[in-house]
């Protein structure tokens, strides 16, 4: 069994004259990472390996989940075929897991990750958006050999917005 969860940078600034590269976070987005980095763990395997983007979002969105989740920075593997906005060079990069790993953390960018999520998932899914954390599982031993899997959680940052942190359930008025 592999499982794999795919996590969108979240919200980017366009208030700086920069090459799309190298643009950071908004103030928005590192709201919305803290606030999806802390409702995310009851979903996170126990044990797992954290790939991201080498674009400054997306690794600024990773460093923020580590920061909540207490994952080692210097375990994060930043890999430059991340920064890729085609599902198919997404699937290349994730069937080039090592199948001693069963679980995968991905941060990555859109289109990619919404059409990867549609293709290899059984849900529909409009559009992941900025900070959206998709877990799938795969019936198979090998990275290489996935195909359609199962869309176990989809989490967006407006699911946690509407109750009062912590998750109590109770809706905000």
């Amino acid at each position: 069994m592999k499982n794999l969860i795919l996590i969108r940078h979240a919200k980017s600034s366009w208030d700086a004259p920069l090459i799309d590269k190298d643009r950071p976070l908004s103030k928005r987005g590192i709201n919305d990472a803290h606030l999806m980095a802390e409702g995310v763990e009851e979903y996170l395997p126990k044990s797992y390996i954290v790939w991201s983007s080498t674009a400054q979002r997306a690794k600024n969105t990773a460093y923020i989940f580590a920061e909540n989740l207490s994952i080692p920075v210097e375990t994060i593997t930043f890999k430059d075929d991340l920064y890729t906005f085609d599902e198919k060079a997404l699937e290349n990069v994730i069937k080039s897991c090592d199948n001693q790993f069963d679980n995968l953390i991905l941060f990555g960018h859109n289109g990619a990750i919404t059409n990867f999520v549609n293709i290899f998932g059984n849900r529909a899914v409009e559009n992941v958006p900025t900070a959206g954390f998709v877990s799938l599982s795969f019936d198979e031993k090998d990275w290489k050999d996935i195909t359609k899997g199962t869309t176990e959680t989809l989490l967006f940052p407006s699911d946690l917005k509407k109750y009062d942190p912590p998750l109590t359930g109770k809706p905000v008025h």
